[in-house]
């Protein structure tokens, strides 16, 4: 069972990763085989557990220990406790849900591995707002979507922010970095994936139309503010769009991804 401390100070040098590591920093460790991230709330916090990810270390309030007994009775990572009114002198972020935990992050399997057994994967491209990269996780695994693949500047789906948006939903999607931009959607088409754009131009169908028949399918979406870029809308096998009343050009991208993944599995 994690070793219960209980703490006063803030600036115990026990609370490092907590401190020292906010969410700034953590970029710094994005994707490292030896980095950490940090989730936050119970079921976040047991989620995290339950997906195989190895806890460092667990913060919380006292009135959150009971309800995390479970999951510290079972992990070999020290507990601190401290008071509630002293947590965000630590972390620097107000800690709504009272629990912390530190984990270690896994190694990224490869696109090989990750395309290996999928039938439908997301691909997202230069998505940094992270509450948009937790909650098109969440849109993709609520249908059942198999996957995701993140262009190299595409927000960490490890921050704090992502994970909570996301309820956790990237423990348990299979995901991985790709690794060359410039070719990434002839690689997935050379590997039998028809990607589809979600795009608002001109030539682009409904995407009712546009994922029909499509035995593996990989939609594909574009940053917050310009959307996919040129090279990407172009080298995808087909654009798609969701029609919308006139007046709207369109939704943001988290909204998007959920009608997309939705109308994607029920094809």
């Amino acid at each position: 069972m994690a070793d219960l401390h209980r703490v006063d100070d803030p600036a115990d040098p026990r609370l490092a990763d907590y401190r020292d590591l906010r969410d700034v920093e953590l970029r710094k460790h994005l994707e490292a085989e030896h980095g950490l991230f940090l989730a936050e709330g119970e079921k976040v916090v047991r989620r995290a557990v339950e997906a195989g990810f190895t806890p460092r270390s667990f913060l919380m309030a006292p009135r959150w220990v009971d309800g995390l007994a479970d999951v510290l009775e079972g992990a070999d990572a020290p507990c601190y406790v401290l008071p509630e009114s002293r947590a965000e002198e630590v972390t620097g972020f107000h800690v709504h849900r009272g629990a912390l935990a530190s984990f270690e992050r896994k190694p990224l399997p490869s696109v090989e591995e990750v395309l290996a057994t999928a039938r439908s994967v997301l691909v997202l491209e230069d998505i940094v707002d992270h509450t948009n990269v937790g909650a098109i996780f969440r849109s993709g695994a609520a249908p059942g979507f198999d996957a995701v693949l993140l262009a190299p500047r595409c927000g960490d789906p490890l921050y704090r922010r992502s994970i909570k948006v996301g309820m956790g939903a990237v423990f348990t999607m299979p995901r991985t970095r790709l690794p060359d931009w410039y070719a990434a959607l002839p690689a997935l088409s050379a590997a039998g994936f028809t990607t589809v754009a979600l795009t608002t131009a001109d030539d682009s169908t409904p995407i009712e139309d546009a994922v029909a028949g499509v035995e593996r399918l990989a939609p594909v979406l574009g940053s917050e503010g310009h959307g996919l870029s040129p090279r990407w809308e172009q080298s995808a096998d087909r654009r798609a769009n969701i029609p919308m009343r006139a007046g709207i050009d369109s939704l943001n991208v988290a909204a998007a991804s959920a009608v997309a993944c939705y109308i994607a599995a029920r094809r």
